[in-house]
């Protein structure tokens, strides 16, 4: 899942952008029937800031192994059902990771 995440462009340039407080968002949509919209970013909070961190370790060349020990961190103290390295489905990983960003914004 965070290998995934990890090459989705526009994730990571929200990211990028998203780190910094008070920072205006433009989207874009593809779609022609939707108006593009600005956002205003308050103070990104500790998953967020941990995703970012962790996806730009990733896109790093020097670097060998990455670990998310912090990403995985921020999301047990989101879903406690973590906790404790039993196996898990990454689908819900997937869920309460991006949940656990958009309750942040």
């Amino acid at each position: 899942v965070l290998q995934n995440l990890s090459q989705t462009p526009v994730l990571r340039e929200l990211l990028k952008e998203a780190k910094m407080p008070g920072t205006t968002v433009k989207i874009e949509s593809p779609e022609l029937f939707m108006e593009t919209q600005l956002i205003k970013l308050d103070q990104p909070g500790p998953l967020t800031l941990a995703m970012y961190q962790f996806l730009t370790e990733m896109q790093e060349t020097k670097k060998g192994v990455v670990t998310p020990k912090e990403l995985f961190a921020q999301v047990c103290k989101k879903a406690v059902r973590f906790k404790g390295y039993q196996q898990q489905d990454s689908h819900e990983l997937l869920r309460y990771l991006l949940d656990g960003m958009r309750a942040e914004e």
